[in-house]
């Protein structure tokens, strides 16, 4: 049985086309070879705003705009693509993608142009150009406002019926005006200082919610309530905010779009504010950033005094001011007294908190206008304008009395002291660094003076760094070409005729100064720390002496050889001293050591070992100038000693001063209750001598004797005039005549 066919359910071919190029969201356009409208769906009739009819016969070029002759046919001929806007009278600009493709069938010639909407497209890269500006403008450092009224700008632009603004939150949670172009300033400047709260317009609500705020009707939303009499400075009636929320979690801003009439946002603005929102995150964190990097780079990060180089920037436009005005000023220059001490015993932390209350405290009290500033270190610096040297005085004791104030550090209660040079402006110097030079040179002159002194500066002390710098070089010069000379001034026995031995003194004669007393090269070599290397050289050179005065049958038996508290802390003494005796093949107990009874008490454990070490190895340890610092019976029991040299202040007044007399008489006990060796130091009569042997002084040095002679003229002195005083065995002493 043959079975009819069954109607179809499927439209003709053409009438399907047909229905489906209606429905689509393309406009499509035939158009013959003269460029001219054939034909036109529906959705391009509505684009252009026609009707087809109206569009028969019409050139392309009327209907469109950004598509020349010369356009269209490369578009034609090569395929591709070509972004058009069209022209449709009383219709909003639309712009398009055009593709073209020729017709194949019943009108050949036809092109079908068809037209895709690229809104989305469009507006995103709108979006990305927005971005693109205002990050560049980050990029090149342009101010947070700028940067924030650029974005606002932008915005407005891409969409005209916007009115953009960004409210910054201060830390108080108050609000400040950041940007807000097209809004008025009286507006603006009437929410500045507002605080954010709950029912604070959508702005201040949303910095409080931490959330989007839309109000699509100002006048009947609560939130705006408390705001209503602000309204008419605006004319606004919605306002949709989106809070700016740092890294850090904290909200920093919020980013608004107003609108005239009440509505919400669409997408595309939605869209534009998603965009918007990361971009001021951005600008925000950029000037967090360079704010901090301008603090680093000009605040003492621990006081957040002015560093050195903002307090050079501030005091030569102030210097530059003062001498196109002829007016005066004074420059403060302050160190904390014995700070190093207090940091090594109590801790940095601690020395940290001193030197903070210390900020604390000068910036409280130096008064109005003043510059103040940490140097570095423990070192501050105050600039004073229009400043006499009378007022800057009474600057000067007001701050050491602030200092002095007692400051609670670690748990303790601390005394603080301050040394403060002072320079004046301009009869000092007409610039800042020799400014600071000279009241550097002040303070050094207060630090001498006992400390906790102002000192102002005088011509004399250029005169005196300079001679010490001088005396510096040519003293390095000297060292390294080792160019010093060492004298050995005998020891003699009171109790019998006899040498005793020599102490090392170290000379020094240059080419240019001349003779230098040693009082003030030593002194110097411990200020600039040569000292270390000068007592290593010494001792080496006496070693070598006495090795050499024994193979001469020299009556030498030992040498004494100063040795610093800084060579005992940098250098390994007892093994310099083991490979010298072995080198000389001498034994331990020709070798004296000399320290001072701060040597002896350090604290430093390296000290304290390697002095333990050289008794050990039978090396002599000698307290030098005993009775000058902290003489005591409790730490000679304690210490590696085995002998005592008695100041010269002691021996100076023996014969005239009753009470000198009695604490000579009082260390000479010392030593015989201990069993320590007692050495005279700097005897230079004969009544003194004798006052000495009578007392039970075992030896004594001095020019009684003889001076320090250099090592020939020793052997000679102890050959010739020397017998005398060393003799022979059960030879005595001369008489007084």
């Amino acid at each position: 049985m043959t079975r009819e066919p069954a109607a179809s359910a499927t439209p003709p071919r053409n009438q399907l086309l047909v229905d489906t190029l209606r429905g689509i969201e393309i406009g499509l356009l035939w158009l013959d070879g003269e460029a001219r409208v054939r034909h036109a769906n529906d959705i391009a009739c509505a684009w252009l705003g026609a009707e087809p009819a109206a569009l028969q016969g019409t050139a392309l070029f009327e209907l469109v705009q950004g598509c020349a002759p010369a356009e269209w046919q490369a578009l034609r001929a090569g395929g591709g693509a070509l972004r058009i806007a069209l022209a449709a009278p009383g219709q909003p600009r639309r712009v398009v993608e055009a593709r073209a493709s020729t017709v194949h069938g019943e009108e050949e010639g036809l092109t079908a142009l068809m037209l895709l909407p690229i809104d989305d497209l469009l507006e995103a890269e709108a979006i990305d150009e927005l971005q693109r500006e205002v990050l560049e403008a980050v990029a090149l450092g342009r101010p947070l406002r700028a940067v924030l009224d650029l974005l606002c700008r932008r915005v407005e632009a891409l969409a005209p019926d916007v009115t953009c603004s960004v409210l910054l939150i201060e830390k108080d949670g108050t609000v400040t005006p950041g940007a807000a172009p097209s809004l008025p300033t009286t507006y603006t400047e009437a929410l500045r200082g507002m605080p954010v709260g709950p029912r604070a317009g959508s702005c201040g609500t949303a910095a409080w919610r931490r959330e989007p705020v839309e109000v699509t009707d100002i006048l009947a939303d609560p939130l705006w309530s408390d705001f209503l009499a602000l309204q008419p400075l605006i004319g606004m009636r919605a306002c949709w905010s989106s809070p700016i929320i740092a890294l850090n979690g904290e909200v920093v801003a919020t980013f608004a779009l107003y609108y005239k009439e009440p509505r919400s946002a669409p997408p595309f603005h939605r869209r534009m504010v998603q965009a918007c929102v990361p971009l001021c995150r951005v600008a925000l964190q950029h000037e967090d950033n360079r704010v901090e990097i301008e603090r680093l780079a000009y605040f003492d990060p621990l006081t957040h005094l002015p560093n050195r180089r903002l307090f050079s920037d501030r005091a030569r436009q102030t210097l530059q001011l003062a001498l196109r005005s002829g007016g005066t000023g004074a420059l403060l220059l302050l160190d904390i007294d014995r700070f190093k001490t207090t940091n090594d015993s109590l801790g940095h932390s601690a020395g940290d908190d001193l030197l903070r209350g210390a900020a604390r405290r000068l910036l409280r009290d130096a008064g109005e206008g003043t510059t103040v500033a940490r140097l570095g270190g423990d070192e501050f610096v105050a600039l004073l304008p229009r400043c006499g040297p009378v007022e800057a005085m009474h600057v000067a004791e007001r701050l050491r009395g602030a200092l002095g104030e007692p400051m609670r550090v670690a748990g303790l209660q601390l005394q603080v002291s301050a040394s403060i040079g002072i320079s004046l402006f301009p009869q000092d110097a007409a610039e800042l660094e020799p400014l600071l030079k000279n009241a550097e040179m002040a303070m050094y002159e207060a630090k001498r003076g006992g400390r906790g002194n102002s000192r102002f500066f005088t011509r004399a002390m250029n005169d005196v760094v300079a001679q010490r710098m001088q005396m510096e070089s040519a003293l390095r010069e000297a060292v390294a070409a080792r160019r010093l000379d060492v004298h050995y001034q005998p020891k003699i026995r009171l109790d019998r005729p006899g040498c005793a031995g020599a102490e090392a003194l170290v000379r020094w004669t240059d080419p240019v100064l001349g003779a230098v007393p040693p009082d003030r090269f030593i002194a110097l070599a411990e200020e600039c720390g040569l000292v270390g290397e000068i007592d290593a050289w010494v001792l080496e050179a006496a070693l070598a002496q006495l090795a050499q005065w024994r193979r001469a049958g020299v009556p030498v038996p030992s040498v004494s050889v100063n040795v610093s508290a800084l060579r005992l802390r940098q250098d390994d003494v007892p093994a310099h001293v083991r490979r010298l005796l072995a080198q000389h093949a001498l034994p331990a107990g020709a070798l004296v050591l000399e320290v001072t009874e701060r040597v002896m008490l350090s604290d430093d454990e390296r000290t304290r070992l390697d002095l333990g070490t050289l008794r050990e190895m039978g090396v002599r340890l000698s307290i030098d100038d005993f009775g000058t610092g902290y003489s005591s019976l409790g730490y000679l029991r304690r210490l590696p000693v085995d002998e005592l040299k008695l100041d010269k202040s002691f021996v100076h007044d023996l014969e005239r001063d009753a009470g000198g007399r009695a604490l000579a008489m009082a260390v000479i006990g010392i030593g015989q209750a201990l069993d320590l060796d007692v050495v005279a130091e700097g005897v230079e009569t004969e009544g003194q001598r004798r006052i000495l042997a009578d007392a039970g002084c075992g030896v004594a040095q001095g020019w009684a004797f003889a001076p320090a002679l250099p090592a020939a003229a020793l052997a000679d002195w102890l050959r010739g005039p020397g017998v005398a005083w060393c003799g022979t065995a059960g030879s005595t002493a001369p008489s007084a005549a």
